[in-house]
């Protein structure tokens, strides 16, 4: 088998070291990874293969991946233990132990105890490149990077008009208007230091909304945001997982919650963090 297969527990009650990884060690307690890559994939069969390839090949940083799944029949896991002959970037199957993209992104989140987390898109074989400075933005004192399509550098191609409008106007009033420090806040696609994910509460339940979710209370907490730029082009193949119209009314939520913080001056203490374990 080409990855190490583990069933983790939900995020409020991780208990990393009772779980067995390769040669009798935990997933969390792997030592010397600065970086841990979590890709949630539904079907990515036709795509992870080149994902592997492009991340083995660019990434210097000390990192592994989690596959974060939902089924055992999921394509993705057939094709890596089929093709996939490994590399220097340790692979690791993870169970979704909630629901859907928001419960496989927050299991694999919470999985591992690397310093710093990149939620990575599974069919994304062209940005592996970028992370080796995401990384190196995070380690001058910012506790999210984002991968943005808007600056110098950065594109967005083939998206269907409406996410493209609805992405692009929230990216616009978001920065100039709410005074979010990135230009594309919207991305699911960015690092997010251990601290962001072992501090902040997440109230989201779906989707990709937990990512403005952690943005915009880093905004609040006034803890460093940098970006980076990234390339986005729509899905040659596989299905999306991004429903526009269905996670609006969360997108929604953590949107207004930005415009409180700058017209409201809303200060850090408003921020809900997790208790101190």
């Amino acid at each position: 088998m080409s990855g190490i297969l583990l069933n983790l527990p939900m995020p409020n009650d991780v208990r990393p070291a009772a779980l067995a990884g390769e040669a009798g060690r935990s997933l969390a307690a792997v030592p010397d990874f600065t970086l841990d890559i979590v890709i949630p994939v539904y079907n990515e069969g036709p795509n992870i293969l080149n994902v592997l390839k492009a991340l083995d090949a660019a990434v210097q940083t000390p990192a592994r991946v989690l596959i974060c799944y939902d089924r055992e029949d999921d394509d993705t896991l057939s094709t890596i233990n089929a093709h996939w002959q490994g590399g220097r970037l340790p692979v690791v199957f993870v169970h979704n132990q909630g629901k859907g993209a928001h419960g496989a992104v927050m299991t694999g989140l919470h999985a591992g105890a690397a310093p710093y987390a990149i939620m990575y898109p599974g069919d994304d074989d062209y940005n592996a490149g970028i992370l080796d400075e995401m990384v190196a933005k995070a380690a001058e004192g910012n506790d999210i990077v984002c991968a943005s399509r808007f600056i110098p550098g950065g594109s967005m191609v083939g998206c269907p008009w409406l996410k493209a409008f609805l992405v692009r106007a929230a990216a616009s009033s978001l920065y100039y208007l709410a005074d979010v420090p990135t230009r594309d806040p919207t991305n699911g696609f960015r690092l997010f230091s251990r601290r962001v994910i072992g501090q902040i509460e997440v109230e989201s339940t779906e989707g990709f909304t937990y990512s403005l979710e952690y943005l915009v209370k880093v905004q609040r907490l006034r803890w460093g945001i940098a970006e980076v730029p990234a390339q986005w082009f729509e899905r040659r193949a596989g299905q999306s997982r991004f429903k526009v119209l269905r996670w609006i009314p969360g997108y929604l939520t953590w949107y207004f919650y930005a415009f409180c913080t700058t017209y409201g001056r809303l200060k850090p203490h408003t921020v809900r963090l997790k208790p101190a374990s």
